[in-house]
């Protein structure tokens, strides 16, 4: 039987903050990516490619492009099969992407503080909450500590079933 690899892609980027970037990865995880570390890590120097980057206004014109992050500022001539140069620009592996970045908090991973707290108000042991919302104390544990995704079908039982409460979605 093989094993389904997934490999690292960004879908999206959302914040540029000085040579931070953060971008949605394809597991669904808001990761960080430090390039003033990345860039002083690979030691990168003036006859390296990379060096225009490290100025901020050039490093700004990061782009998303075959769900990596690309300077189209930054030109890479390569030789095709048949020995003609071709332009491309500027690209960093997303896997390299992903190994150097860190996971943000998102809107996602507060789901488990959400359960928390309201649970503990409630005055609610993990395996009470459990077993009045037809889950287990392992998977209420998984969930509080951001281990595990959860379905919103189950997200709803927690809340409505579990806590007593109504849940209400806001997208903005």
């Amino acid at each position: 039987m093989r094993k389904s690899v997934k490999i690292p892609r960004i879908l999206k980027i959302e914040a540029i903050q000085g040579f931070n970037v953060t971008c949605m990865f394809n597991n669904g995880e808001s990761r960080v990516i430090d390039f003033k570390s990345l860039f002083n890590k690979w030691n990168v120097g003036e006859f390296d490619i990379e060096y225009p980057l490290l100025t901020e206004s050039e490093f700004k014109k990061v782009t998303l492009r075959n769900h990596t992050l690309s300077w189209q500022n930054i030109e890479l001539k390569l030789l095709n099969e048949d020995g003609t140069e071709q332009i491309h620009p500027y690209e960093i592996d997303p896997f390299t992407l992903f190994e150097a970045s860190t996971e943000t908090e998102n809107e996602l991973s507060k789901f488990g503080s959400l359960i928390r707290r309201a649970r503990k108000k409630a005055g609610l042991t993990q395996e009470q909450l459990a077993e009045r919302s037809g889950t287990s104390r392992f998977y209420i544990s998984r969930i509080e500590n951001n281990k595990t995704d959860i379905e919103l079908s189950t997200f709803r039982k927690i809340v409505e079933a579990g806590l007593g409460k109504h849940l209400k979605l806001l997208i903005e």
